[in-house]
């Protein structure tokens, strides 16, 4: 079906890296930050952050973006009527989100290339070639990867079954479960999370 096709092409772009990377020094200090908040994000985002993919920022942005259009619907008179204007005012609405969505993927993006471009690991520098250059490409490709996400979850909803956004978080931690097990219980045993904390976890995972 679509909806099997679609998973199947948003699992094969995890595997596709963000260009002037080292895979080796990348893998090093992943394996380094092992039992930590930055690899409990690597194994939620079904490994594309540690393979720093395409699509290492997820479907987060456009989610954080449409969280602050539904807060500002009710602050905002615009956006409250837009609202009563039935479907033209929903495509303009999510018109905004798509906007917003570019710039919180551009923010984090660009913060994301400045703190790696100084990360050293197995005797090499993460990036290649540090710069302006890589700064400029790593954001184009992640904002990229992630409106492609978007899009990609939109036709899910249209063509498939169910919301094509939630599906594909779905799909991200299905495919970092097995990983994720194993990391939540070992940031209980070095104590930076409390058992309580972990399991408080896992249920927000599943619902």
């Amino acid at each position: 079906s679509f909806v099997l096709i679609a998973l199947f092409v948003y699992r094969i772009s995890t595997h596709i890296p963000v260009p002037g990377i080292n895979p080796v020094a990348l893998n090093e200090m992943f394996n380094q930050q092992r039992g930590t908040i930055l690899d409990m994000f690597n194994m939620f985002s079904g490994g594309a952050l540690k393979r720093f993919s395409i699509v290492a920022l997820g479907i987060m942005p456009y989610i954080s973006a449409s969280i602050i259009m539904q807060l500002m619907g009710s602050v905002s008179d615009h956006l409250s009527q837009l609202k009563k204007e039935g479907e033209s005012g929903r495509r303009k609405i999510t018109q905004y989100t798509r906007y917003g969505t570019v710039l919180l993927a551009t923010f984090q993006g660009l913060g994301i290339a400045i703190a790696i471009e100084g990360q050293q690991a197995a005797g090499g520098a993460v990036v290649l070639v540090p710069g302006l250059g890589f700064k400029i490409t790593t954001v184009a490709t992640l904002v990229t990867g992630t409106m492609f996400l978007v899009w990609l979850g939109e036709q899910i909803t249209e063509r498939g079954i169910g919301n094509g956004i939630s599906l594909i978080i779905f799909g991200s931690i299905v495919a970092g479960l097995p990983s994720a097990v194993a990391g939540a219980l070992e940031l209980a045993r070095t104590g930076a999370f409390t058992p309580i904390g972990v399991l408080a976890l896992f249920v927000g995972a599943i619902f």
